[in-house]
């Protein structure tokens, strides 16, 4: 562009174009002129970086590999240079000749931190030590046309390392995930983790006999939680629909069916606020099986998260911020009034509302004049309680007011069999043993309908086909609901829930 001619490639540029992405875009064009496709359709990539590390053997026969990813460094040094290309396992040096590379070795100027080429040649160890690719081959794949933000590192003498310049803005890397996927290594291995624990979590109970479905998301009725939900409309069907808050009523409906055992992971949706542990779109894993009580399913949970804690790490002790979580069972059982009472002095067993108002009061909590008593319970229990459960424990035996799925207890008289398992603060599960009651379960409902009406948005609807499906007769179950990124930012040492979900929701970017 020195002669101020817009090529063909700069014709419809945008307007916020910088000086080194218009450099790129005029490499962009040097390289077509020299015969070079920069965009290319294939590459036979047979190896990758860690892999041939770790295979490499000084003593063992030359080996030759076709390796493919971004490069990540240039060191040009007249007739030889060095390069460190990044795979999607790790990196590996590459040695570049221009007695091996002829005239593509000139077109290396015109190649940038960022562009993705293919290297073909042979394995061999540097004077350096380190194990890289004698180049004989090198493929411009994609013209990055972007500078990527690349950290520096800097190595003592000691083998200390310090970062400099890291890719380390949040808003910028929850925007441009697949930036901080190409420069932030550790963000990458995150993200696989994640899906070795859904893997992790589908095997065991694939092992045990239990049937993987699938349940609308769009619903004509929301429910089997407390939450608020997204609302759409049906053009063909003129009606209006809910996105499913979770898959519970469903789900039950398949263990009226016959099925003995279910389970969905899946992605539901609430339309709350977003907080470190929050995601509008967030995804759950529920199960629930026939013949059993929610004591068996906490045996089952134990057992279910310490083998996913072993898959990840290799241990069921996890490191979480400041803490050692050790998820080994047993947890700790504890009533969730008994477990008030430990922590506040209060004793909240058969109170009326206005007195849990009066304690809550006392405790300088402030509660929404719209919930009911199990309202104010939970946000007593939230706000003096659970903050403080680090290691995992489960906290058993609920208010009736605050489950309205869930079977009274059998024992205790205002209570339901139910338990959440809190861990670091925070509630990883909810687990019942599910209501089978027609006729109870009806009753609930029309309970919840008046904290509707009482302007409380969290509070459940009436169903009445789901009424209908248990009037068949449904038989004793247990349900659990597990929370997939809770559970990984718990095994992955993450701070927020959006570190663990690929694209989190976020406010309109300003341009």
């Amino acid at each position: 562009m020195t002669d101020g001619k817009k090529t063909q490639s700069t014709e419809h540029e945008p307007e916020d174009l910088n000086v080194l992405m218009l450099r790129r875009r005029e490499e962009l064009d040097q390289l077509t002129q020299l015969g070079i496709n920069p965009y290319p359709y294939e590459f036979a990539r047979d190896a990758f970086s860690v892999q041939i590390i770790e295979q490499f053997r000084d003593d063992a026969p030359q080996r030759t590999v076709a390796i493919a990813g971004r490069i990540m460094s240039i060191r040009r040094m007249g007739k030889a240079s060095f390069c460190h290309i990044q795979d999607s396992q790790g990196r590996i040096q590459a040695y570049l000749k221009r007695d091996d590379l002829g005239t593509v070795y000139d077109a290396l100027k015109l190649m940038d931190i960022g562009d993705i080429v293919g290297v073909k040649g042979f394995v061999f160890r540097t004077k350096m030590g380190e194990v890289s690719i004698h180049a004989s081959e090198l493929i411009l794949l994609s013209k990055s046309l972007r500078p990527l933000p690349i950290a520096k590192e800097k190595i003592d003498e000691q083998g200390n390392k310090t970062v400099y310049d890291p890719f380390s803005d949040k808003e910028l890397r929850y925007r441009q995930r697949y930036l901080d996927l190409a420069v932030n290594q550790n963000v990458r291995h995150v993200f696989v983790k994640r899906a070795k624990i859904i893997s992790t979590l589908r095997r065991f109970l694939d092992e045990r006999g239990y049937l993987e479905v699938e349940t609308p998301v769009l619903q004509p009725i929301y429910g089997g939680a407390s939450a608020r939900p997204f609302v759409t409309h049906h053009n063909a069907l003129d009606v209006k629909l809910y996105m499913r808050i979770a898959d519970e009523l469903y789900l039950k409906r398949l263990i009226v069916g016959g099925y003995d055992g279910v389970y969905e992971i899946s992605k539901d949706f609430r339309n709350e606020g977003m907080d470190r542990t929050h995601n509008p779109e967030f995804t759950m894993m529920e199960l629930y099986v026939a013949y059993k009580d929610y004591r068996w399913m906490m045996n089952l949970v134990e057992e279910l998260v310490s083998t996913a804690a072993m898959a990840i790490n290799g241990t069921t002790i996890a490191k979480v911020g400041n803490h050692e979580i050790d998820f080994t069972p047993p947890w700790k059982r504890i009533t969730m009034f008994d477990a008030v009472k430990e922590k506040t002095g209060k004793d909240l067993r058969g109170k009326a509302e206005d007195e849990l108002r009066k304690i809550a009061k006392e405790l300088h909590i402030e509660v929404d004049p719209k919930i009911g008593a199990g309202g104010i319970i939970d946000e007593i229990f939230g706000e003096e309680v659970e903050p403080h459960l680090i290691q995992p424990t489960f906290i058993t035996d609920y208010p009736l007011e605050m489950s309205p799925l869930a079977k009274k207890h059998r024992m205790e008289p205002g209570l339901v069999e139910r338990f959440e398992a809190i861990v670091n603060g925070k509630e990883l599960c909810n687990a019942f043993s599910e209501l089978n009651d027609p006729l109870d379960q009806r009753s609930r409902f029309e309970e919840q309908m008046k904290l509707l009406d009482r302007g409380d948005e969290e509070a459940q609807v009436l169903d009445e086909d789901f009424l209908r499906a248990l009037e068949y007769g449904m038989p004793p179950t247990t349900g659990l609901g597990i929370g997939i990124d809770r559970l990984t930012m718990l095994l992955t040492n993450q701070d927020s829930i959006r570190d663990v979900i690929f694209f989190p929701q976020m406010k309109s970017e300003e341009r």
